[in-house]
């Protein structure tokens, strides 16, 4: 008999891609150009949403993002860390690219281009919340789109569920600890109380309720599991509805800006993949597991990012543009690296064996 995990696994790689995952790119779009819209046109509306706080937290961005990320989490199988073994060389070097280069790179390049090469060219006052926002968006490893691209590269299905369990697992406790430092290493006051309270509600609450109703789920039978994540993508486009609203004036009055802001995001994506990509082909892992570590290693938790971005720094704040940015080229960017993944796989062939 199959492990649970494994036959998780194995529904998902032969499921079809559904109607929402086929034109991704389109409903992204689509919700950034209506956010962009509406908050353009009803700035006092999302200006009174912005107000809704209690204790620094918006609560229909809290609201919003659980509803986002709760669904997308129900994807993930913790029992499938015991696989670990299994893939070690593609599990360490996925962890040694979202946990030991990753957010220590995009420090680096938000301090070359943000403190230096574009310093002149971006408002004095928003430098360190920009560095701020560019630091939240690479400290967290993206968990649920990391399916999508897993299947668009025909990666193997056990070694992405395991990945992005241990990459959750590890994120509850190292995400606050790295952008701490981080934060503190640029010379950014930390306001600690916040950002453990970013991690609790916006990482541990919805990997608690999406366990608890993964399990409920599974006892109703497989194909309520398979079904559920589908009939909620229209809470995740709403959030990407509001989140592009807030910042929808600051998109169109500062188009200079957004550009320079996704310089660094850019050469972050594609060093953090190329990299991962070749260390796969380096210590002869086969594609199957190269192609979703590379795309783990690239794509970004965002709504993490952003819904931290706005606790810690507040809608209007560069912190939060700056992540809004990493939002709007991920899906184009990623599916780029996809192409690149699925067009370099000859020059995997001939790499057998265990991973």
């Amino acid at each position: 008999m199959s492990a649970p995990c494994e036959t998780t696994a194995a529904r998902a790689a032969d499921a079809p891609l559904g109607f929402f995952e086929r034109y991704l790119t389109l409903w992204v779009f689509l919700c950034i150009a209506a956010g962009i819209g509406l908050g353009h046109l009803f700035p006092a509306a999302f200006q009174a949403v912005g107000r809704m706080e209690v204790a620094r937290v918006n609560l229909a961005v809290a609201a919003l993002i659980w509803l986002m990320i709760v669904p997308m989490l129900l994807k993930v199988d913790f029992g499938a860390l015991h696989e670990v073994r299994r893939h070690w060389k593609g599990i360490g070097m996925t962890l040694l690219i979202n946990w030991g280069v990753k957010p220590f790179s995009m420090a680096l390049l938000a301090w070359i281009f943000i403190r230096h090469v574009f310093a002149g060219s971006l408002p004095a006052g928003q430098l360190d919340a920009y560095v701020a926002g560019l630091i939240l968006l690479a400290a967290a490893p993206c968990t649920a789109m990391v399916f999508v691209w897993s299947r668009l590269t025909n990666g193997d299905p056990n070694f992405t569920l395991t990945q992005v369990a241990l990459n959750d697992t590890i994120m509850i406790f190292a995400f606050a600890p790295i952008v701490g430092l981080l934060l503190g290493l640029s010379a950014i006051t930390v306001p600690w109380d916040t950002l453990l309270l970013s991690v609790v509600l916006y990482i541990v609450i919805p990997v608690l309720a999406a366990q608890a109703w993964r399990a409920w789920l599974l006892k109703r039978g497989g194909s309520a599991l398979e079904h559920t994540p589908a009939r909620l993508h229209v809470p995740s486009l709403a959030t990407l509805v509001l989140l592009f609203g807030f910042q929808g004036e600051q998109i169109l009055a500062q188009p200079s800006v957004i550009a320079l802001l996704a310089v660094p995001i850019l050469i972050q994506v594609y060093f953090n993949s190329g990299l991962a990509y070749l260390l796969h082909r380096r210590f002869k892992v086969t594609h199957s597991v190269a192609g979703p570590s590379a795309l783990i290693g690239a794509s970004n938790f965002f709504e993490l990012a952003v819904a931290a971005a706005i606790s810690l720094f507040g809608f209007q704040s560069g912190a939060a543009l700056a992540t809004v940015v990493g939002v709007l080229i991920e899906v184009p960017v990623m599916l780029s690296v996809v192409n690149i993944v699925n067009r370099s796989r000859g020059w995997y062939k001939g790499i057998p064996g265990p991973t």
